[in-house]
């Protein structure tokens, strides 16, 4: 199990300070999303979801403390994934609009 925990935000609003030589990525089945891991340790701190393509989903444990202003918590049904974007998807899209 990989538990993803993970915040979506605008790709405006996301910068990667360093590190992008030690990233590896994989996609599979729709090849959409774009899944990037340390090739040192295998985390994934970040990646570029197919339910939101205008937004990067961030692992809050990758984080700096107090880089976070606010979050909104959502729960997703990750075993019926399909179906709760079909039903709910637009409010999590919403997620990673632009501000402003």
């Amino acid at each position: 199990m990989k538990g993803n925990d993970h915040f979506i935000v605008n790709e405006s609003n996301f910068s990667l300070e360093k590190g992008e030589e030690s990233l590896t990525e994989y996609r599979f089945n729709t090849k959409k999303a774009r899944h990037l891991f340390c090739k040192i340790c295998g985390v994934q701190s970040f990646y570029r979801p197919r339910s939101n393509p205008d937004g990067v989903g961030i692992n809050p444990r990758c984080l700096d403390k107090g880089t976070v202003r606010s979050e909104t918590v959502m729960k997703v049904d990750g075993q019926n994934w399909e179906k709760f974007m079909e039903e709910k998807g637009n409010s999590i899209r919403d997620q990673s609009k632009a501000e402003g």
